[in-house]
């Protein structure tokens, strides 16, 4: 029944399904586990092949952190995403760890990462497929590290804000500022300084809640 399941799913997720073997289709199958990670959840700490992720529902943040412990998102995961850059041994040409938390509870198939890399060793469309998912992420990361290196801290903080409200259909983004000043690779002071200006321009309310958008026209324009 397992392997049934899965088969319908990577049937659609995988473009190279249909042209692959019986037994190797059976052996990705087989190689397959569906689990729930609780919000909070670390799900791969960069140093051992986790396997390749797929999420069926929830949200898992993807990032990056420096030997002093500050943090950058690169992006998020959702319903029909899929993550290449937790199976290290699959992609051995990608040299940089990333850690994986699940934001929210998550159900997730998970391909055992040494089990895929046979595969993808015997077929080079999958080889192709791994690679080519692997790389369509890096403009996610190259439009942070822009961000980082390029835009004022005011222009950052206000896509931030916007992005988050359009994530989770909210005015009200329910993060400390240490919180927020984790997920763009910024110090927790220079934030509260920035949403400091903000609230007194009478743009965001901050409150113990997080931050509340109040007046979201003048918010975009700092975007431009």
């Amino acid at each position: 029944m397992e392997q049934i399941k899965f088969e319908s799913v990577y049937k659609e997720l995988f473009p190279f399904w249909s042209e692959i073997s019986v037994n190797e289709r059976e052996y990705i199958c087989q190689n397959s586990i569906a689990t729930t990670y609780l919000k909070g959840t670390n799900i791969h700490d960069g140093s051992e092949c986790s396997g390749v992720i797929f999420v069926c529902s929830g949200c898992l943040r993807v990032y990056i952190m420096s030997e002093e412990g500050k943090e950058i998102t690169l992006y998020r995961l959702h319903r029909g995403d899929m993550c290449m850059l937790s199976a290290s041994c699959v992609l051995q040409a990608i040299t940089f760890d990333v850690l994986i938390d699940a934001e929210d509870n998550s159900e997730c198939y998970v391909i055992s990462g040494p089990a895929f890399a046979k595969i993808s060793a015997q077929n080079p469309k999958i080889k192709i497929f791994s690679l080519e998912t692997a790389v369509s992420r890096f403009s996610d990361v190259m439009w942070v590290m822009q961000q980082i290196l390029f835009m004022s801290m005011d222009k950052r903080l206000a896509i931030f804000l916007l992005n988050e409200s359009i994530r989770i259909n909210s005015d009200v983004i329910p993060f400390t500022h240490a919180q927020i000043a984790s997920y763009m690779g910024s110090a927790r002071e220079v934030v509260s300084r920035m949403l400091k200006y903000f609230s007194n321009e009478g743009i965001v309310e901050v409150s113990r809640k997080g931050v509340k958008i109040v007046d979201k026209k003048r918010l975009r324009r700092l975007t431009f």
